[in-house]
């Protein structure tokens, strides 16, 4: 058995065990690849944890830069009481279409916005509506801009707020200081910041799994 079927293997006991996809969640990952969204959505274990991060923040409102197809999003405002808030922001109009669908098929259309447009340029926007400080903000868009998302982040939560990046890992390219390629020095700089600035503290896991060999970190902000 190769190593990836191994990782697959495991992720697949703790899904049907610890997060099984329900008919909800299934359809929005058939959505997805009916609509040619790339498959690369959270894997189930890794939208549980989402879940339970969101349920032990005791999260009110949260904020979602990346949305795809709202797999991800399903599973975190599955964590909002019912007066809840969740934005996701997202940059293509179909995946929007799709998210949106998806979201009111869960039943989340009345406390979950998808906001379209690039996240740089809706996030400024979005602080000017001056909104209640976000309880966690899950980061999962073009990693480039990563660096640029944890600042925004910062500017809309409070002292408590998690903030959750995810992808972080690159295959293992995260450790090339000498990398040209986008995303890596996009993470490398995100990491850098949440190591240097006085407002967070954090760590980075890395994982194994469906998604292959990845990762994500964990920023509270002080």
């Amino acid at each position: 058995m190769s190593e990836s079927q191994l990782w697959n293997d495991v992720d697949e006991y703790f899904s049907a065990h610890l997060s099984p996809d329900d008919d909800i969640l299934q359809a929005a990952l058939r959505d997805s690849e009916a609509a040619d969204i790339p498959m690369i959505s959270v894997s189930a274990p890794q939208g549980k944890l989402l879940q339970l991060l969101a349920e032990i923040q005791g999260a009110r409102n949260i904020l979602e830069i990346g949305t795809l197809a709202g797999y991800s999003t399903i599973w975190l405002g599955r964590a909002l009481p019912a007066d809840g808030r969740l934005i996701s922001l997202e940059y293509d109009p179909k995946h929007a279409e799709v998210a949106t669908r998806n979201l009111a098929r869960a039943g989340l259309d009345k406390i979950v916005e998808v906001r379209i447009g690039p996240a740089l340029e809706s996030l400024p926007k979005l602080a000017d509506e001056n909104p209640a400080p976000f309880d966690l903000v899950f980061i999962d868009a073009d990693k480039a801009n990563n660096p640029h998302y944890i600042e925004w982040a910062l500017r809309l939560t409070r002292t408590g707020s998690l903030i959750v990046l995810d992808n972080v890992v690159r295959g293992g390219r995260v450790t090339d200081p000498d990398s040209t390629a986008p995303d890596v020095q996009g993470t490398r700089a995100a990491i850098e910041l949440i190591s240097s600035h006085p407002r967070l503290t954090g760590t980075a896991v890395q994982t194994v799994g469906s998604k292959g060999y990845d990762g994500f970190a964990l920023a509270r902000v002080l």
